[in-house]
């Protein structure tokens, strides 16, 4: 059996060669208010004419949905929508959407929601098009053939599906949240239109832009140097120091809700060229496990794999705590990288995120170590976690 240090080592040299996660990959962005309906213009100029909106019950209740697509809407084309995606998609629902998008002959898809709609909405592009069962796309590259065009509509400003070339989907038969990465999966364009994320409550605000921090920082703090990452999460970080907190305590703050809907964006881009990290190996199992929020559970994670990472990643961080105005100029890089992780965790205080998840049972403890070792080994993390290292994590964590 291969060691996990040399399967990690194994594994980036293959990531190294995927276009899946490289840069350059044709990509178009509309941004600012009323952007959404700019990319439905768009849509509409490409000559489509069946389109199928995939989105979840709340945003269609709460009329987001149709405010997206009003310019579709007006100009009378036939319209189907799929609405039963819910936070932490399954492959039930990717063939669930599959089915109702060939049942109307959509020609394309539009995706009007946050990270779990655009990402279940991604693996449905490529299920409508191949008789091959979506499970076998899990990891990098796999996805070969053509599919259905997708374009995505964000709702929050966190995960920044709508910039990348992933997926997770949930296998609700092992508990495991797996990932489908591969360059034809990116959307063919994005609406990053803060005005259709003025009424987020204000916890899902703070959970959605930690996912957009631990996003950046794990971009930042990576080993591979790549592309534009480092510029991006730059940015975002930067944005999302300044900005997430007065959208939280003020929801009515559209220049703050601007930036963060850009930030989220620009986290986005930096994760496709690199991927993600520990931090997201050890919240994907608490999505999988227990239906945590995939942004609450990076929140509450992160400060702790900053710790566990701040020997390797101390330059790095040290120039983060620069970036954000934290740590005295005068001090060690040990000093200023410690002065960052104490900024994120006094965010996250900020933000009312705790240190711990009330989900979270012993029991699962090894199952969930083992399964986050196996992630993480596909990510080019600064520090390789071992069993132990995640068990002292989630002790910390676990009420």
């Amino acid at each position: 059996m291969l060691s996990i240090r040399l399967k990690h080592a194994l594994l980036m040299g293959l990531m190294k060669s995927l276009a899946g996660l490289g840069p350059g990959m044709s990509h178009l962005a509309f941004t600012g208010p009323g952007s959404s309906r700019q990319l439905c213009r768009y849509v509409l100029d490409q000559g489509y004419t069946k389109i199928l909106v995939a989105s979840d019950k709340i945003l269609r209740e709460l009329g987001v949905t149709e405010t997206a697509v009003k310019e579709l809407l007006e100009a009378g084309v036939e319209i189907a929508y799929f609405d039963d995606i819910e936070p932490n998609p399954t492959f039930e629902q990717v063939n669930a959407g599959k089915h109702v998008l060939k049942a109307a002959g959509s020609q394309v898809i539009i995706a009007v929601g946050g990270g779990s709609v655009i990402d279940c909405a991604k693996i449905m592009s490529a299920a409508a098009t191949s008789d091959e069962d979506p499970k076998s796309w899990v990891g990098f590259g796999k996805v070969k053939h053509e599919t259905i065009p997708l374009y995505a509509i964000p709702t929050t400003a966190g995960t920044g599906s709508e910039a990348t070339a992933g997926a997770v989907i949930t296998n609700v038969q092992d508990h495991a949240k797996v990932v489908i990465s591969g360059a034809s999966l990116l959307p063919k364009a994005a609406a990053v239109d803060p005005a259709l994320q003025q009424g987020l409550p204000p916890a899902i605000t703070a959970a959605t832009g930690m996912d957009a921090l631990t996003h950046a920082i794990e971009a930042y703090i990576c080993t591979w140097d790549r592309g534009t990452r480092k510029e991006q999460a730059r940015v975002a970080i930067k944005t999302i120091f300044q900005a997430l907190p007065k959208i939280y305590a003020d929801a009515s703050d559209h220049d703050a809700r601007g930036a963060m809907a850009m930030a989220a964006y620009h986290a986005g881009l930096a994760i496709n060229q690199v991927n993600v990290g520990n931090v997201h190996a050890i919240a994907h199992q608490f999505g999988a496990y227990y239906g945590v929020p995939h942004g609450l559970a990076n929140a509450v994670v992160l400060p702790y794999v900053l710790e566990f990472s701040k020997g390797p990643a101390e330059v790095a961080l040290a120039e983060l705590a620069d970036l954000v105005g934290v740590g005295a100029d005068s001090a060690t890089q040990g000093a200023k990288a410690q002065a960052f992780i104490d900024a994120v965790k006094a965010l996250n205080t900020t933000l009312d995120i705790g240190t711990t998840l009330d989900a979270i049972k012993r029991e699962d403890h090894a199952a969930i170590a083992q399964a986050a070792v196996l992630e993480a080994v596909s990510y080019p993390v600064p520090r390789l976690m071992m069993p132990a290292d995640v068990l002292a994590m989630l002790e910390a964590m676990t009420v």
